[in-house]
């Protein structure tokens, strides 16, 4: 809002003339103020509106002879108008509509005893609602063909004076508004975000409208109003300030909508006029009357008249408002012209429904902003569904179809949502418009991930190709109205069939029946005729449906079996509905009731006769997961065992994964508490599961001979079958009653070398094993009760982590990614149990792995994640399938995130994170977002012994590579650069963004540091410098995570134990340490530590390390000692005089206390060596 400046400075009009009404509106200045607070433009306060009016008033009589009161007055006429208080314009709008109503009615009556002074009200409306607080200044103005008039239209600037002016004509008034240049244009009402701004932009349009709706048959015809008005506006609208150009447009264009509103008004008098007329001179010479003709005529004369100045008016503000504003920066202005501009088209086709209108909504599809795209395609839907006006549309969609198509890929799903639903209309309007070729592309957008876009697509698709009615035929045996229903049925069907074979870019079923479901649901729940048209025989005379048809046709009807029970919400679509309501839920309980009703009777019938089909019956068998246990059908004991005999026979023929899992969830829902058939079906479950352990301790006992496993083809194949069903059954029920355990372990104990089990037995043994073991501990609450059970399933749970221990050294590549996963799982599993066990009941034991296994399960993540044989081919995967990439890489991934979880949940020591903390940056693209969640959970638990294991992470690479470049061998692949050290220390600085909440950490990280470069140095003639210096390089990226109190203390720590040697800062080989030095007194003065010490300096740097000799650059090399060290001599001794080394050495120059630590870092192994120890060098820390 624009406040009303200090300065009431403004110029007044000596213009004197001779008429006195003209002198008496002409001879002062108009201002309108409003108070400092400006708060009672939006209270509805009666006491607010009293003060404001008597206010106004004052003012008013302090001005020249210019009365503005006649716009304030509500009038006394009648007695519902004398409840109205006296208000301004503005503050009408505040009031409702009623109240609009009647002080614009009592505004109308003033204008006409004083047109002047009531204008001039209505043209400071204006400026008051663009948000001006300023001084409005008007000044007559004789004549428009005035040479001196165009000299004066200024838009100006007074920084001397702190003021805006813009002056313009409204004829016959020159105004000049004044306000502070250090207003804040950006916040006027119709800007102002909330309630307030919508509901100020709907008063306002309000407020134009009802003044043209009451003012149409007297005041808008007079010549006056309406050409001030009009030059007002337009005048405002081309301001450059923001707030004048966009309220005015808007007054503009709501104008001009509401003078539509009076062209069509008085359209229909002269049609209505018209047709009496006609109607009098069909009467005889005695009947009709001259004068009533005479009366007739002349009103049908006066209205056209009337509407020829209106249509003026029109054309006035579309030429001098819409085409200079449709393209306005400010795109809420594009949005309002677009908007208007298809109401206008739709209303007063007559005048705007042409292609010179049109072109504007087509050039402006193509507008950047969203919401400008959007206005226009809905103006278009307004147009396109009135079938009068589509003959007047066949250019512009010849012209612009393409764009309308393109749109439909729209980066706003709303304007792409919008523009298909335009296109259903097209392609309704006319057969020809849209080309094969068209709904092609368009049809395809049934898969799209947006829902809403997806069942626009699919109304379309509807409408297009399901919808076809088929003829009746003249045959008598299909003359009812069912087989009638029923060959339509089939008909769309076939099409829809065809539909989804032609698209093969799409595998998806389940995202095209909901596409089609709010459309097309009555041809998806008809499940009656689907069902019948697979069990139909093919005859001669009844074109049935092809194998390929019927399998489609079944996944068609298991979608539609899930939509109908669990909705919309798809995996991968966003936009469905999440909450339905009570009408929705009522429908969805309806369609469930029939479809259990029907599919529980002709399931077993499907099952039967698809039984040979594997993928057929793996999609029939997950049908009764959506039943509705609550069917009355469900008390037939005859369906529901026939429907549990056909899933055992379905199960006895295959072997799939596929049937396998399905049939597992199946009896999981049906085995739920509550369901009718509940009983039936865990009996039934419970006969499958026992003969196929039966068959399975035969088949062993026969196998397992000696100690050996030996086995031919066929038994081999009927045993990995019957592991195969345990084991898919075992991820979804509870087994533990038939003791699968002790029958499986065995196979684990024989040796590969002496005729162990093969590698496909071994890899569902140890998948049915870990489901085993998991169950037990899921159930441990339940199932133990004394201290006998929870040491038998300790000794288990050793059994089967020593079992798969030695399974990861295997031969077999899937065996040992087997192993690996069962017992991360497992070991996470218990330990998790741990954590939630009740200590009032008994509970899982505690069990530690050995440190063997650790080790073990270490060496197998860096062999087979990070430098595995699959890391090293992946290339060679690459290029043999890009499929095959992606699942191998979906398989490391898992694998490390079943490592890394063993690390959360404590099962390993968080040192061991080191190494997989190492590859954060080499494996970043793939394994980033696992490895920096791991550093996430770890700082939770403990921030401080997770920052040692990145600190170990560091030593440990960093000694590695000092090594490699010690022996002069070759570079091994597993070793990193010094660079990449580097970036790696720099990233995980980046970790620790609250520096407040990890002050302990970066702390403790540079004093291990120091005391890790200088521990047991003994410097000598030989050894000038200690062998890992450079490590302080490394150790300066965390220099910038320091705050102002520690960067002090840091760098007395490091004179602490740089005090005792001598350092020539001439020599190359001291540059790290001046380097971090340094970082620490950069990171204190806020600078960056290459300020002091640039890497250009040093050109000579290998890439891998800085361990290379290096010419030394004695006179370029700063010396960034504090001044007490700049008073050393030129021996350069990082020290001070002996009794100021004895200060240092007994005070303690930290103020954060850490404990000493206990854990010493052992760089050289891959996990942390636990000592007892104690650290006789350490410092105590305080922050």
């Amino acid at each position: 809002m624009i406040p009303e400046p200090s300065a009431s400075a403004a110029s007044r009009s000596t213009e004197q003339n001779t008429n006195s009404h003209v002198e008496a509106t002409s001879s002062g200045a108009v201002n309108h103020s409003e108070d400092d607070s400006g708060n009672e433009n939006r209270q509805k306060n009666v006491r607010r509106r009293k003060r404001a009016h008597k206010f106004l008033e004052n003012v008013t009589r302090k001005r020249a002879k210019a009365s503005c009161s006649s716009a304030t007055r509500a009038g006394g006429r009648h007695g519902k108008q004398k409840q109205v208080e006296a208000v301004t314009l503005f503050e009408v709008i505040t009031m409702g509509k009623n109240a609009m109503q009647v002080v614009i009615d009592d505004w109308i009556e003033a204008y006409v005893t004083d047109r002047d002074s009531s204008l001039l009200d209505l043209i400071s409306f204006f400026i008051q609602c663009s948000g001006c607080k300023g001084v409005v200044t008007a000044e007559m103005c004789q004549s428009k063909e005035d040479s001196e008039i165009t000299s004066k239209m200024v838009e100006e600037l007074d920084e001397a004076a702190g003021l805006q002016y813009k002056k313009f004509l409204a004829f016959p008034w020159i105004l000049t508004v004044t306000w502070p240049l250090d207003t804040d244009s950006a916040e006027y009402p119709l800007v102002q975000s909330g309630a307030y701004g919508r509901w100020f932009h709907s008063e306002f349009c309000d407020f134009v409208s009802v003044l043209v709706a009451q003012g149409q048959d007297s005041v808008i015809f007079d010549s006056y109003l309406m050409n001030t008005l009009i030059s007002l506006l337009t005048e405002l609208s081309d301001s450059y300030v923001r707030a004048f150009r966009h309220t005015c447009t808007l007054a503009a264009v709501k104008l001009l909508s509401s003078l539509v509103g009076v062209a069509l008004s008085l359209s229909v008098g002269i049609e209505n006029s018209q047709k009496l007329y006609d109607v009098q001179r069909a009467k005889t010479a005695r009947q009709k009357s001259t004068q009533h003709l005479e009366r007739i005529q002349k009103k049908i004369t006066e209205s056209q008249e009337r509407r020829a100045e209106i249509e003026s008016m029109l054309d006035v503000i579309f030429k001098a408002v819409f085409l200079k504003r449709y393209r306005d920066v400010l795109p809420e202005i594009r949005s309002i012209c677009m908007e208007e501009l298809g109401l206008w088209m739709k209303l007063y086709s007559s005048v705007f429904l042409n292609d010179s209108y049109l072109k504007y909504m087509g050039w402006m599809m193509n507008d950047k902003i969203p919401d400008v795209r959007l206005k226009c395609v809905l103006g278009l839907q307004g147009l396109y569904a009135d079938p009068l006006l589509l003959p007047k549309l066949d250019l512009f969609t010849t012209r612009f179809k393409e764009r309308m198509i393109s749109m439909t890929l729209d980066k706003d799903s709303e304007v792409a949502v919008q523009t298909m639903k335009l296109l259903v209309l097209v392609s309704k309007s006319s057969d020809d418009v849209l080309t094969p070729e068209d709904y092609k592309q368009l049809l395809q957008l049934v898969y799209s991930s947006q829902r809403p876009l997806a069942a626009t697509a699919g109304e379309l698709l509807f409408s297009r190709l399901l919808h076809a009615v088929v003829p009746a035929s003249d045959s008598q045996d299909e003359t009812n109205e069912e087989e009638a229903h029923r060959q339509q049925t089939f008909a769309r069907l076939k099409a829809l069939l065809q539909f989804y074979q032609e698209s093969e870019l799409h595998k998806h079923v389940v995202y095209l029946v909901d596409s089609l479901w709010d459309c097309g649901g009555a041809l998806l729940k008809d499940w009656p005729t689907v069902t019948s048209a697979l069990l139909q025989d093919p005859s001669p005379n009844r074109q049935g449906f092809t194998p390929a048809e019927q399998a489609v046709l079944v996944e068609i009807l298991v979608a539609s079996a899930r939509q109908a029970s669990e909705g919309p919400v798809l995996a991968g679509r966003s936009g469905a509905k999440k909450v339905m309501n009570a009408r929705e839920k009522k429908t969805q309980t309806d369609d469930c009731l029939k479809l259990t009703e029907h599919l529980l009777t002709m399931l077993p019938k499907l099952l039967s006769k698809f039984s040979s089909s594997g993928d057929i019956v793996a999609a029939l068998i997950r049908i009764p997961q959506y039943f509705l246990p609550e069917c009355p059908e469900a008390e037939n004991t005859q369906v529901v065992s026939s429907l549990m005999a056909e899933m055992a026979a379905v199960l006895d023929l295959h072997s799939g994964p596929a049937v396998l899992e399905a049939a597992a969830r199946t009896y999981l829902s049906l085995c739920a508490e509550g369901a009718a058939w509940s009983s039936a079906a865990r009996a039934a479950r419970d006969s499958l599961v026992q003969r196929w352990v039966g068959q399975l301790t035969e088949l062993l006992e026969d196998s397992l001979r000696g100690g050996s496993f030996s086995a031919d083809e066929e038994k081999l194949k009927e045993i990995v079958a019957m592991l195969k069903k345990l084991r898919a059954f075992h991820n979804c029920h509870d087994l533990s009653q038939w003791s699968v355990f002790d029958l499986l372990s065995p196979l684990l104990s024989v040796e590969s070398s002496q005729g162990g089990a093969p590698p496909e037995v071994l890899e569902e043994v140890l998948q049915c094993l870990s489901f085993i073991m998991l169950w037990s501990l899921n159930t441990s609450s339940e199932t133990l009760t004394s201290r006998e059970k929870a040491v038998a399933q300790r000794l288990q749970l050793r059994l089967f982590c020593e079992r798969s221990h030695h399974c990861l050294s295997h031969c077999n590549h899937s065996v040992r990614i087997q192993a690996f996963l069962g017992v991360c799982d497992v070991l996470t599993a218990h330990s998790y149990q741990l954590h939630m066990w009740d200590p009032t009941c008994f509970g899982p034991l505690l069990y530690t792995p050995s440190p063997k296994l650790q080790r073990a399960l270490l060496a197998f993540v860096c062999s087979h994640v990070f430098a595995g044989l699959d890391c090293d081919s992946q290339s060679k995967v690459s290029e043999n399938s890009e499929v095959d990439r992606l699942e191998d890489l979906h398989r490391r991934r898992n694998m490390l995130a079943a490592f890394c979880k063993l690390i959360v949940h404590g099962v390993l020591e968080m040192s061991t994170a080191a190494e997989v903390f190492m590859y954060y940056m080499k494996y970043y693209s793939d394994f980033g977002d696992i490895i920096k969640e791991t550093m996430c959970r770890t700082r939770q638990i403990d921030k401080i012994e997770s920052a040692r294991s990145l600190v170990l992470c560091l030593q440990q690479l960093f000694v590695r590579l000092k090594r490699e470049q010690d022996s002069g061998g070759r570079a091994h692949p597993g070793v990193q650069t010094f660079t990449s050290i580097k970036e790696l220390a720099r990233r995980f600085a980046l970790t620790f963004g609250d520096v407040v909440k990890f002050r302990e950490c970066v702390v403790m990280i540079h004093r291990n540091g120091i005391e890790f470069v200088f521990q047991e140095f003994n410097q000598s003639p030989g050894t000038t410098t200690p062998p890992y210096l450079s490590y302080l390089t490394i150790l300066s990226e965390f220099s910038s995570k320091l705050l102002k109190p520690d960067k002090k203390t840091v760098l007395s720590y490091l004179q602490k134990h740089t005090a005792e040697y001598i350092i020539d800062l001439r020599e190359e080989c001291w540059q790290p340490l001046i380097y971090y030095r340094a970082s620490l007194l950069a990171a204190a003065e806020a600078e960056d530590a290459v300020s002091y010490v640039s890497s250009d300096r040093r050109p000579n740097l290998h890439n891998r390390s800085p361990f290379s000799k290096q010419k030394p650059e004695v006179s370029k090399s700063p010396c960034p000692f504090s001044p007490v060290d700049s008073k050393v001599s030129k021996g350069h001794r990082l020290g001070t005089s002996p009794s100021h080394q004895e200060k240092m050495g007994d005070a303690d120059p930290f103020s954060v206390p850490l404990e000493p630590p206990a854990k010493s870092l052992n760089t050289e192994g891959s996990v942390l060596s636990i000592t007892n120890e104690p650290d006789d060098g350490t410092v105590e820390v305080e922050l």
